[in-house]
């Protein structure tokens, strides 16, 4: 093989494969289904030409048959008035049309056999450019498809599964610490000395609400005449123990209520 060839084949190698990488199938497709359809009306003006030399020849052979009939009448009756010469030119022109007749007839079948073989393979070329059209949807939405795949193949391709597991673990990790400094600082509130002196506070208080009630139940006379301090105290005692239970129940539905929360 010479230089020359091998380079050829190189180089059109080369070409090819470029072509190969640029060559959109989709657009290709589409490109051709409408390279087919504006064929159509070019068909159509070829079957219509053919046609219509079919019905013009179809024409002159009519008016050729109305001549041949004419001068046949001419000649008979140049014949019966003994007009010889007149009846000798008639004939003349009645070979000639009828060798028009003839031609035209001829020209005429051949043209209506010409107009139906156009006709059929316009309806032919129709028939095929509408199945070849639907082959071309087909092939494209199968393109479409398959570049589809072809994408969701190079996003699986990209994706890592180990590193996304160590991205959820250290974000599980820094949610984890979080949660436990939280926790830590709302420990460290509820035990700090505001929070005793709430408690002590709130202690007070209910001491006080007691000996407000004692005080009213000693002025409505409901704790006996002869009831004694100790008596008294004692009944005091117990009505804050009952008070510290009842206030103690009530601190832990909210305590419970917040950490629901």
């Amino acid at each position: 093989m010479g230089l020359w060839a091998r380079i050829s084949r190189v180089f059109r190698a080369s070409t090819g494969a470029a072509l190969d990488k640029i060559e959109n199938p989709e657009l290709v497709l589409q490109q051709t289904i409408r390279d087919m359809r504006d064929r159509v009306p070019e068909l159509n003006n070829s079957v219509a030409q053919v046609m219509a030399t079919e019905r013009l020849l179809l024409k002159q052979k009519e008016n050729l048959s109305t001549q041949v009939v004419d001068l046949d009448s001419k000649i008979k009756a140049s014949v019966k008035m003994g007009r010889d010469d007149i009846a000798t030119a008639y004939i003349g022109q009645l070979q000639q049309a009828q060798m028009d007749l003839e031609r035209t007839s001829a020209q005429a079948d051949h043209a209506q056999l010409a107009s139906k073989q156009a006709l059929k393979a316009r309806d032919n070329y129709v028939l095929n450019m509408k199945k070849r059209s639907a082959e071309a949807m087909q092939l494209i939405s199968a393109a479409k498809q398959a570049k589809l795949q072809e994408q969701l193949a190079q996003t699986m391709d990209t994706f890592n599964i180990g590193d996304d597991s160590s991205t959820f673990a250290e974000m599980r990790e820094k949610i984890d610490r979080r949660v436990a400094a939280a926790e830590a600082k709302l420990q460290l509130g509820s035990s700090s000395v505001d929070s005793q002196m709430q408690d002590i506070e709130r202690e007070a208080m209910d001491i006080q609400l007691q000996d407000k009630l004692l005080e009213y139940k000693s002025q409505m006379g409901m704790l006996g005449a002869g009831s004694s301090p100790a008596s008294k105290q004692i009944a005091a005692n117990s009505d804050v123990q009952e008070a510290e239970v009842l206030n103690s129940s009530i601190l832990d539905e909210v305590n419970e209520k917040s950490h629901s929360n």
